[in-house]
């Protein structure tokens, strides 16, 4: 074993790896069971009957910037709207993650051009939540 110490966010970790030998590492994946892959088939989630319809992921205009999901999660809220102007550090939406609520904050200032999600939306890592100009 091989302790670390590894740095993540700014909290502090101490690991320990088990270090393999050329022979163990061949008879552990011969030993792993083969796997395979089947296209992913997308679940249906149900709908709460308060949640409002998901609006449809606009096409982002030329020369617009986007904000994305830096996570898979839930949108809580959103804080704006089109054509809102907003401030660098503004909460524009909350996400919902791991039981943990995120706050998406401008990363400068800028004017709303499309919101991509609702409250209730799930998105996935890096889908598109708003763009702006």
């Amino acid at each position: 074993m091989r302790k670390y110490i590894v740095k993540v966010n700014g909290s502090v970790y101490e690991v320990e790896v088990e270090e393999l030998s050329a022979g163990d590492a061949a008879i552990a994946s011969a030993n792993a069971p083969a796997q395979q892959t089947a296209p992913a088939q997308p679940k249906e989630e149900p709908k709460p009957a308060e949640q409002a319809p998901v609006q449809q992921a606009a096409p982002v205009a030329a020369g617009a910037k986007t904000i994305t999901a830096p996570m898979p999660g839930s949108i809580i809220s959103v804080s704006v709207k089109p054509g809102d102007s907003f401030r660098s550090g503004q909460v524009l939406l909350v996400l919902e993650a791991m039981k943990m609520e995120n706050e998406i904050m401008a990363p400068h200032d800028g004017k709303v051009i499309s919101v991509n999600v609702n409250a209730g939306s799930s998105v996935n890592s890096g889908d598109v939540l708003i763009s702006y100009e």
